[in-house]
C-alpha cells in the first residue's frame, strides 16, 4: 500500500497532494519543480494550450492566426458564463482542458517532460528581449501530459483531501508499528530493536545484524539505508520525505537509446530494460516481454532469497569459527596437561614403567584375543566353503561317472546350473544324500550316498529382499540404518525351527532412541517396532532400561540400557522354547519369553537415530553374568 501513497516526483508519502487534470496525483511542492516557465519569446504553446482566464495586455490584440479565446467556445453556455465560468470548464473539456496526448518533448531540468517548442504564429509579433512569462505548463509525471496552468498557478488544481487523510493515517500507524520494530535476521530472543532499513531489501537490521549481513560494499554500496519508519530521519517519519522530498527530486532513468522514454518494460530475453518506443521500433517483438515492476519484484524476492542463504552459511562459518577457537583452547590445555604428566612420569620413572608394562601386556592380550577370534571366524567360513566345495567336487565325480549323454545331460535338472541347493536344513546337522539320473531311457541307479554337515553355528545376515525400504544396508549386508525417523523391521536371511543359536549386534551410532531387538515369523508388520503385533518377540529398550514386549504389550521392566559401542545379544534355545537377551554379556532379567514354537528369523526394528552391525555364527555363551532383578 505504501507505493500507493508516494508521489511519482520525490518518491516520498503525498504532501499536500494535488489532483491533475489527467486524474494523476503529485506533491504540491513536487508539482513547483516540475512547472515550467515560458515566455514568449522563446516558445509559442499551441492555440489548446493558451492560457485560461483574461489575457495579458501584450497578447490584447491577437495577430493573424491567433488562437481564440473563451469567446470563441461554440458552447453559448460557456460564452455567456464568462472568462471564470470557462476557466472552470476547460479543466474538465477534452478540447480545452490544457493538456492532451503524450507527444515527443523536451526535458525540463529535472527530468520530467514538457512539451516541445512550437513556431510562432505567422505575423505574430516578437516579445521584447526580457519580457515576463507569458504561459507556464505542468508534466504529469506518470502519463507525460502537460496541462497549462492560469493566473491561479499550481492553487487552480484541487487537493486531495482524502488522499492527504489516507497517508496521515498511514503515518500515524507507521509510527506506532515503529516503536517495536525490530531486526528481521536477529538470531537473538526477543530480536534487537531495528536501528535501520534498507529500501531497497525492505528488511529491518539491528546494528550487529547490518554489519554482518548488509555491508556498505560490494552490491550493497548502492542501497539506501535509513531510520526505521516512524523514527526522525524516516522517510515520511516526520513529514520531511527523509531526504527524498520535492528539493530532492529523485530523477527517473530514462532508456539508452531514446532518451525521452522512460523504462517502462523488462526483455526477458535480452535481460535488460525497455522503454515504450523500443517495442514500437520491433526490436523485441519475438522476445518474452514482462512487466517492469514484476520482474522487479521477482528479482528483489530472489535476491532476498539469496541473502538469506549468504546469512545462514555466515551463521554457520561463525558457528564453525567458535568450534575452532574453543579446540585451539582444548588443545593449549591438554599440552599443559601433558607436560605435567611428563614431568611427573620422569619424577617417579620406575613406577611409571611398571604401570606402562602392565597396560602393554593388557593390551598384548586384547589384541591377541582378537586376532585369534578373527581368524577363527576366517576359519569357520573357509571350512564352510571348503565343504561347499567338496560336496560340489563329490557332485561332479558322480556326474563324470554318467556314460549315456542324454542322463549326462539331464542329471538332476536341466539348466545352466551344476549346483542344487536344498532349503530348510538345520545348522549342526548331518544329512545323507542319494542323486540319480533319469532320462527318456529310464531312470538310472542311485549314486553312492554323500554326508553332508551343516555349518556348527548359524551364518547369516540382513535380509535386504525382506527389508523395509526406508531400511539402508552396508558393510555386506552386516550393517543396518534408515532413513525415517519411524521405526522399520529388517529380517534375517536364516530361519530357525529347533536348535539353540545366539547373534550379536553391536550399537554403532546412538542418539537415545528406542531400538527393538529379537525374533519375528516372515510375515511380522514391517513399518513399525518390533513386538508390536503377534508376530514379534523383541526387547524394547532405550538408554536407561529395557523391556519385554509382544503384542504391544511389555513387561519385565529392567535397568539397564544402551548406548554407543554396547553389545546386545539374542539367545534363541528352540530345544527349552525359550527366548534371552544379554547387553554387554549381562543377562536382561530371566527368559524374556516361554513355550515359542514355530520358525523364526532374526529381527531388528531402529530409526535414523541409530545404527547397529551384525555378528554371526558365535558359539552359545557358558558364562553369563546373574541377571538383575526387575523392577515390576
Amino acid at each position: 500500500m505504501e507505493e500507493e501513497l508516494k508521489c511519482p516526483v520525490c518518491g516520498s508519502l503525498f504532501r499536500e497532494p494535488i489532483i491533475l487534470p489527467c486524474s494523476h496525483n503529485v506533491c504540491l511542492p513536487c508539482a513547483r519543480t516540475i512547472a515550467v516557465q515560458t515566455p514568449e519569446s522563446e516558445q509559442h504553446l499551441p492555440p489548446l494550450l493558451h492560457p485560461r482566464g483574461p489575457a495579458p495586455p501584450a497578447a490584447a490584440a491577437p495577430g493573424p492566426g491567433a488562437a481564440a479565446g473563451p469567446a470563441a467556445c461554440p458552447d453559448s453556455e460557456c460564452a455567456a458564463g464568462g472568462g471564470d465560468h470557462a476557466d472552470k470548464l476547460s479543466l474538465h473539456s477534452e478540447t480545452d482542458s490544457g493538456y492532451g496526448s503524450y507527444t515527443p518533448s523536451l526535458k525540463s531540468p529535472n527530468g520530467v517532460r514538457v512539451l516541445p517548442l512550437v513556431p510562432a504564429p505567422p505575423g505574430a509579433a516578437a516579445a521584447p528581449r526580457g519580457a515576463g512569462p507569458a504561459s507556464s505548463s505542468l508534466t504529469c509525471p506518470q502519463c507525460h501530459r502537460s496541462a497549462s496552468l492560469d493566473q491561479r498557478g499550481l492553487r487552480g488544481f484541487q487537493r486531495n483531501r482524502l488522499l492527504e487523510a489516507i497517508v496521515q493515517r498511514y503515518q500515524q500507524g507507521r509510527a506506532a508499528a515503529a516503536a517495536a520494530a525490530k531486526c528481521q535476521l536477529c538470531d537473538r530472543s526477543p530480536p534487537e530493536p531495528a536501528a535501520v532499513l534498507c529500501e531497497q531489501c525492505e528488511v529491518l537490521y539491528c546494528s550487529a545484524c547490518q554489519l554482518r549481513c548488509h555491508p556498505a560494499r560490494g552490491p550493497f554500496a548502492k542501497h539506501r539505508l535509513t531510520p526505521p519508519p516512524g523514527q526522525p530521519g524516516a522517510p515520511g517519519g516526520d513529514g520531511s520525505g527523509g531526504g527524498k522530498g520535492a528539493g530532492g527530486g529523485r530523477k527517473v532513468p530514462t532508456c539508452a537509446e531514446h532518451d525521452l522514454e522512460n523504462y517502462s518494460m523488462y526483455c526477458v530475453s535480452c535481460r535488460s530494460p525497455v522503454c515504450y518506443q523500443c517495442l514500437e521500433e520491433g526490436k523485441h517483438s519475438k522476445h518474452d516481454v514482462k512487466a517492469l515492476g514484476a520482474m522487479w519484484k521477482q528479482h528483489k524476492a530472489q535476491l532476498s532469497q539469496a541473502l538469506n542463504g549468504v546469512s545462514d552459511k555466515a551463521k554457520e562459518a561463525k558457528e564453525f569459527l567458535v568450534q575452532l577457537k574453543n579446540l585451539l583452547q582444548q588443545i593449549q590445555e591438554n599440552g599443559l596437561d601433558y607436560e605435567a604428566c611428563l614431568v611427573a612420569q620422569c619424577d617417579a620413572l620406575v613406577d611409571a614403567l611398571t604401570r606402562q608394562k602392565a597396560k602393554l601386556l593388557t593390551k598384548v592380550t586384547k589384541e591377541r584375543e582378537h586376532k585369534l577370534k578373527v581368524v577363527w571366524d576366517q576359519i569357520n567360513h573357509c571350512t564352510l566353503k571348503l565343504r561347499q566345495s567338496t560336496g560340489l567336487m563329490e557332485y561332479c565325480l558322480e556326474v563324470i561317472k554318467e556314460n549315456d549323454p542324454s542322463g549326462f545331460l539331464q542329471e538332476v535338472y536341466v539348466g545352466k546350473e551344476t549346483l542344487c541347493t536344498i532349503d530348510g536344513l538345520h545348522f549342526n546337522s548331518t544329512y545323507n544324500a542319494r542323486v540319480k539320473a533319469f532320462n527318456s531311457s529310464g531312470v538310472g541307479p542311485y549314486s553312492k550316498t554323500v554326508i553332508l554337515q551343516t555349518s556348527d553355528v548359524a551364518w547369516f545376515t540382513f535380509d535386504p529382499s525382506s527389508a523395509h525400504r526406508d531400511i539402508v544396508l552396508s558393510n555386506d549386508n552386516q550393517t543396518a540404518t534408515c532413513n525415517s525417523y519411524d521405526d522399520r523391521v529388517v529380517l534375517g536371511t536364516a530361519a530357525f525351527s529347533k536348535g539353540v543359536h545366539y547373534w550379536e549386534l553391536h550399537v554403532d551410532r546412538y542418539d537415545n532412541h528406542p531400538v527393538a531387538f529379537g525374533i519375528a515369523r516372515i510375515n511380522v508388520v514391517k513399518d513399525m517396532m518390533l513386538g508390536k503385533d503377534d508376530k514379534a518377540w523383541a526387547m524394547y529398550v532405550d538408554n536407561n532400561r529395557s523391556w519385554f514386549m509382544h503384542c504391544n504389550s511389555h513387561t519385565n521392566r529392567t535397568e539397564g540400557g544402551v548406548s554407543k559401542g554396547a553389545t546386545v545379544g539374542v539367545l534363541l534355545d528352540l530345544n527349552k522354547h525359550n527366548l534371552t537377551f544379554y547387553i554387554n554379556g549381562q543377562q536382561q532379567g530371566p527368559p524374556a519369553f516361554e513355550n515359542i514354537e514355530g520358525v523364526f528369523m532374526p529381527a531388528l526394528s531402529l530409526n535414523r537415530n541409530v545404527q547397529v552391525t551384525l555378528h554371526t555364527g558365535l558359539e552359545v555363551p557358558q558364562c553369563v553374568k546373574q541377571p538383575k532383578l526387575p523392577n515390576n
